[in-house]
């Protein structure tokens, strides 16, 4: 038998295939399967296992047999698609970055290759700071669509309710024939059900790092997955199961250092730039955002009560940032510093997009203090420079790290002290208002700690 049976129906057989509603049996001679829908294991003796005829499939893997004992189970024809798509896999598609271009391949040439396959799914954990998995489905017809799963408590419900968490538990394949199973059998039952899927196949893959994840096949074909359709599946599970943990493996690096380091610092590290002492400059309008009474508003917080203040407040500044084009480049307690990088020689257009997230951060964050949002009620200052920033590896030893430096992100720091001391909310200096549209208010020049040359200061 190549697929455990935990809940449905064994291996189809021809002469089977028109009477689903019988007992099925299974391929050790005499021993009869449990009942279409029975929804128990089928358990075997030591005994029958060792009579088993050569080329049987055990699953004594994990993830599935050995190609050796599937290739026994396949046609000529069919062990000449399962090597071209394994050839496929760990060639071509395995150099690819983009996952949802490697499912849509493999699924067309699961295709080509026979298999009447209409519902593909992967689902991978992953390290990103809002969701902790990632499924991609591809639809006969229709191509691949994402579905991120959140840090709730329903996704993880959904999940201990899913084909994934059993193969998961039992570290074996699962096969469902979905007529005759039960729509409480799983969470996913009634939507394959309604959707006119007749065989579901579910296999357990398990990343070195011990991440359990997992892919699961459906077909609507009246005879469900022939036993050398389940064959031509399991032999390429391997590479299948190897170029997920090889693409996983980027992406979730990719996304563990943007959410730490930034946008443009994490591009620069995967592309090579490691190197203590590497310096990279950028021209765009600087963001510098403080909170007013930082110290005095968390000494009697908890620290864990200062982390969830900090991130409502962060809540409110960070996404007009971001969906105005700037990128974070770094959080300093209570601060954050951001950029708009120029677009060519429009730098006005840097600026305007600038201004427009800090008033729109601040409106935000009065709308999250009228509604009771916060713990505390919350103000920020924001100031906003025109210049060069540019950030490199500083540290000692295998401990570096992307720190920004330069005269324009210091001057933008120390107009920022300037917001409670002139009880404004948002500053610009000189360097940023030429490069705006509208007719700011100017309100001085003021000696900067640390700068020789006075700074001159607006307010919107």
């Amino acid at each position: 038998m190549t697929t455990e049976e935990i809940t449905s129906r064994p291996p189809l057989a021809a002469s089977h295939v028109d009477a689903p509603d019988s007992p099925m049996v299974d391929a050790v001679p005499g021993k009869v399967a449990a009942p279409v829908g029975a929804g128990v294991p089928i358990a075997m003796e030591k005994a029958e296992i060792a009579v088993r005829p050569k080329g049987q499939s055990l699953f004594d893997c994990p993830q599935c047999d050995s190609t050796y004992m599937l290739a026994g189970q396949l046609s000529p024809d069919g062990l000449r698609a399962s090597i071209a798509l394994r050839d496929w896999l760990l060639s071509e598609a395995r150099q690819m970055r983009d996952s949802v271009a490697i499912v849509a391949g493999m699924c067309e040439r699961m295709l080509a290759a026979g298999l009447p396959i209409d519902r593909v799914s992967l689902t991978i954990k992953t390290l990103h700071s809002l969701h902790a998995a990632i499924s991609r489905t591809w639809i006969k017809g229709a191509g691949v669509t994402l579905q991120a799963f959140p840090y709730r408590v329903e996704s993880h419900d959904g999940y201990r309710r899913s084909p994934f968490h059993a193969v998961h538990q039992t570290r074996r394949p699962l096969q469902l024939w979905l007529p005759k199973t039960a729509d409480d059998c799983y969470g996913i039952v009634p939507e394959l059900k309604e959707a006119g899927y007749t065989h579901y196949l579910c296999f357990p893959v398990f990343f070195a790092n011990g991440d359990a994840n997992g892919i699961a096949f459906a077909t609507k074909s009246p005879e469900g997955f022939s036993p050398e359709h389940r064959a031509l599946i399991e032999a390429v599970m391997p590479a299948i199961g190897a170029v997920m943990e090889i693409t996983a493996g980027y992406i979730t690096l990719g996304h563990v250092l943007r959410t730490y380091i930034g946008d443009e610092p994490h591009k620069r590290v995967l592309s090579g730039d490691v190197r203590r002492g590497e310096v990279t400059r950028i021209r765009s309008a600087i963001l510098f955002a403080d909170m007013r009474g930082y110290t005095r508003l968390t000494s009697n917080l908890a620290p864990e009560e200062t982390v969830d203040l900090l991130n409502g407040y962060f809540d409110c500044l960070v996404p007009p940032i971001e969906s105005e084009g700037g990128e974070v480049l770094k959080y300093m307690g209570d601060g954050l510093l951001a950029i708009f990088r120029d677009r060519g020689d429009d730098t006005g257009a840097a600026a305007q997009s600038a201004l427009d997230a800090a008033q729109s951060g601040l409106a935000r964050l009065a709308a999250a203090n009228e509604a009771g949002e916060l713990r505390i009620q919350l103000a920020a200052g924001i100031a906003l420079h025109h210049g060069e920033a540019a950030y490199g590896n500083v540290g000692s030893g295998d401990r570096l790290d992307f720190t920004v430096v330069g005269r324009d992100v210091n001057v933008t720091s120390r107009v920022a002290k300037l917001n409670r001391q002139l009880g404004e909310p948002l500053l610009m200096t000189r360097a940023f208002v030429e490069r705006l549209w509208a007719d700011p208010r100017r309100l001085g020049q003021y000696e900067l700690d640390g700068l020789s040359d006075a700074v001159e200061v607006y307010r919107p």
